[in-house]
């Protein structure tokens, strides 16, 4: 206690976040996790043992085939090499993050900054519809939008993105309404600033960390989002390889081929859990109540 005691007197506060998340080993795991994951799917056409499997390849003489030396996580229905298929997954998956949380992270923001900040008929319109979207079954609503569109990974993208933006508004809502009366608010406002200075040169900063969080823990979120969507057949269609479709499809032979159900779930979880562990480990490392 008083080695920790004196490295915070000497640190700054930006080296004493760094060092809190050091010292987390849960958030260290979640790190390596997350980073390992992203280097499956930049690095997949190199580090896949069996690139062809990744697309329309079939194989019937190695189909259903145990995981071996050759085959790490087995093969599958078609004689696919199952670890292929998960790296590539992994790209998709990815991609279905980056594009939602692209696209909701900044909309949710805006929209949230601005109901904190004007308040009156700006607030109770733009919170109010968010209660509304809010108040549908995420699930049930993505199936009913995939369901009109035709499935595919850009489709996916919407129907997850027009949900996703509510949490986004309603957390930094209540950041901006709880620093409104702040000191540094009013001094912009004395010194005639504009709102547009205000809110994302002011308020916007004081957000960042709680962003930072939210997204780390969302991107797991979207994944198994994403991958709930193709399990339903609503999602990214085959040949291209996803990780929700691999569990749908290894299903239909599980418990004797069990492999071609379970490596898959297992890179999910894998996955998952990684963005949890990093998200808790950030939200420590940045003191912020979520």
């Amino acid at each position: 206690m008083l080695l920790e005691s004196n490295v915070q007197r000497t640190l700054t506060a930006r080296q004493m976040a760094m060092y809190r998340f050091s010292r987390n080993p849960a958030a260290l795991v979640g790190a390596v996790i997350v980073f390992s994951v992203f280097i499956a799917a930049i690095f997949a056409p190199l580090l896949a043992p069996h690139p062809d499997s990744a697309g329309s390849f079939v194989d019937f003489r190695n189909r259903h085939m145990a995981p071996s030396w050759d085959h790490f996580m087995g093969t599958d229905n078609v004689g696919r090499d199952v670890l292929s298929r998960v790296l590539y997954g992994y790209r998709v998956s990815l991609g279905l993050v980056i594009g939602v949380l692209g696209v909701a992270v900044p909309f949710g923001v805006v929209l949230g900054l601005m109901a904190g900040y004007f308040g009156g008929w700006v607030e109770t319109i733009i919170m109010r519809f968010t209660d509304i979207m809010l108040a549908l079954p995420p699930l049930a609503m993505a199936l009913a939008i995939t369901a009109v569109l035709s499935p595919n990974l850009v489709n996916a993208m919407i129907a997850i993105t027009l949900l996703w933006w509510t949490w986004h508004t309603r957390l930094i809502y209540r950041i901006v309404k709880a620093q409104m009366n702040e000191d540094y608010v009013e001094a912009a406002k004395i010194a005639g600033a504009s709102h547009f200075h205000i809110l994302f040169r002011e308020l916007l900063p004081n957000c960042i960390s709680a962003i930072a969080v939210k997204i780390s823990l969302d991107a797991g979120f979207v994944i198994l989002f994403g991958a709930s969507l193709s399990f339903l057949g609503l999602g990214i269609q085959p040949p291209t390889p996803d990780l929700g479709t691999m569990v749908a499809t290894g299903a239909e032979y599980m418990p004797e081929m069990w492999w071609q159900a379970v490596m898959p779930g297992f890179a999910i979880l894998y996955a998952i859990l990684g963005f949890n562990l990093l998200g808790d480990g950030l939200r420590d490392m940045l003191d912020v109540e979520l």
